[in-house]
């Protein structure tokens, strides 16, 4: 039988396509703004019929309805990387939080550590070998459907054909759903920032552009700070790209010849991603383009891959850092706010890079500038997501630091002069306290 006759063959409804899944299965879903939305709308409408079924993913779009109150003897969610729409159900104990590397989570399919039986995944049509692309997001997708009992697919002519290590055989699906929607794009949550906040991020942007040399290579995602970092890069030369996401702020300096990847020492002439998340403008960006290149997350993000890139450059936002470096990205206090993603992945990789530089950045202060970031200790509750020893480069908009292999001192002195200045006696006078300086 040729692919094309077994493909036509697996085609069915939603319906009949969710009808695969059983009570107590562990059902995988394709996240970002791959969300299978159909299929997932098909698996929460069985719900009466089903209990006890896991449903994993990282970071994902959407309603998210089996994770909503009502849903416990059904449905419940293991969040890899907590979004807006699972953050309630973490918190308030409906689901269940996997604090882990985004490097790591595929050897936790393949090992079966965490069996998969029904992986939802969302692709673009087969190609004339019969090979369809997992689109705007491979990262931990792929070792899902290596390891799955099923495979179930939606198959959209609106999902690009993104290249790399990015593909499933036909052979590999079980069950096709036909569905020609547009695909979840990622919209910013907060509202733009006033004036006064947006020069903030400006100077922060600027801070950070200071340390890229011409052909360096960059770890960059997405929000106000990396927007701000690709505004300031305007002038530079031959930067390139080697990310675990990228969103459309990538797309003006790859159009003006800034970024090339020409000088890149690994994967030359190749932006290398896992996924991205943004507009339909993106999608279109990434169809078919041959300086595109995704891998899964265990490649991207694998530190000693990272590191193989000269002068990387990582940018990883924060929460509050600490007068002794510490950083939290993850968590607010005791409420666990997102995930580990690829920060310490890529502080580690960028830091054994030959020029490389980690980069932590975050505003001085935060609602509405009554408190500060750079703190005499983290919250109560709140997890250190990359450890003192990991973090070299502290930005504010008040200027950039290096706290690699300096002195405790000489770290507290560093981060108070990047602190807010109406907070810098209040931070020297603990330090004091503490005998630290």
């Amino acid at each position: 039988m040729s692919w094309i006759d077994s493909y036509k063959e697996k085609i069915t409804s939603p319906a009949e396509a969710a009808g695969v899944i059983n009570s107590g299965d562990k059902i995988y879903i394709h996240p970002g703004c791959a969300v299978p939305e159909i299929l997932v709308d098909a698996m929460v409408q069985r719900a009466p019929e089903l209990l006890n079924c896991e449903v994993i993913h990282i970071l994902s779009l959407g309603k998210a309805a089996y994770a909503r109150p009502g849903m416990l003897k059904h449905f419940r969610h293991t969040a890899f990387f907590i979004g807006p729409n699972t953050r309630d159900a973490v918190n308030q104990g409906r689901a269940d939080f996997i604090p882990v590397y985004l490097s790591e989570i595929p050897q936790l399919f393949y090992s079966s550590q965490i069996k998969i039986d029904v992986a939802l995944i969302h692709v673009s049509p087969p190609d004339e070998h019969g090979f369809c692309s997992f689109g705007v997001g491979v990262e931990t997708t792929k070792a899902a459907t290596d390891v799955a009992r099923i495979v179930v697919a939606q198959v959209n002519p609106n999902m690009p054909r993104a290249l790399g290590d990015s593909f499933i055989h036909i052979s590999k699906i079980h069950k096709v759903v036909e569905a020609d929607v547009p695909l979840m794009e990622f919209v910013q949550a907060e509202p733009d920032p006033a004036p006064d906040e947006m020069e903030v991020y400006r100077r922060i942007g600027h801070n950070i552009a200071e340390l890229i040399d011409n052909g360096s290579t960059l770890q960059i995602g997405i929000g106000k700070i990396p927007d701000a970092v690709l505004m300031s890069l305007g002038e530079r030369k031959d930067l390139g790209i080697h990310t675990e996401m990228f969103s459309d702020g990538i797309i003006r300096l790859v159009e003006s010849g800034v970024i090339t990847n020409e000088k890149k020492s690994l994967h030359p002439g190749k932006m290398v991603a896992s996924f991205v998340l943004g507009s339909k403008r993106l999608f279109r960006f990434i169809d078919n383009n041959p300086i595109a290149e995704f891998h899964p997350s265990q490649y991207v993000n694998d530190p000693f891959i990272i590191s193989q890139n000269k002068k990387m450059v990582a940018i990883n936002s924060a929460l509050q850092v600490d007068l002794t470096g510490q950083v939290c990205a993850d968590s607010i206090g005791y409420t666990f706010f997102s995930g580990f993603g690829g920060q310490v992945d890529f502080m580690r990789g960028a830091a054994r890079s030959e020029a490389g530089k980690p980069v932590v950045a975050l505003p001085s202060t935060a609602r509405g500038g009554t408190v500060s970031r750079i703190v005499t200790h983290l919250s109560e509750g709140a997890g250190v997501t990359t450890s003192r020893g990991d973090v070299h480069f502290v930005a504010t908009e008040y200027g950039i630091v290096d706290l690699h292999g300096k002195k405790i001192g000489e770290r507290v002195k560093s981060l108070i002069g990047i602190a807010h200045p109406k907070f810098r006696e209040e931070l020297s006078r603990f330090a004091r306290e503490k005998c630290w300086v």
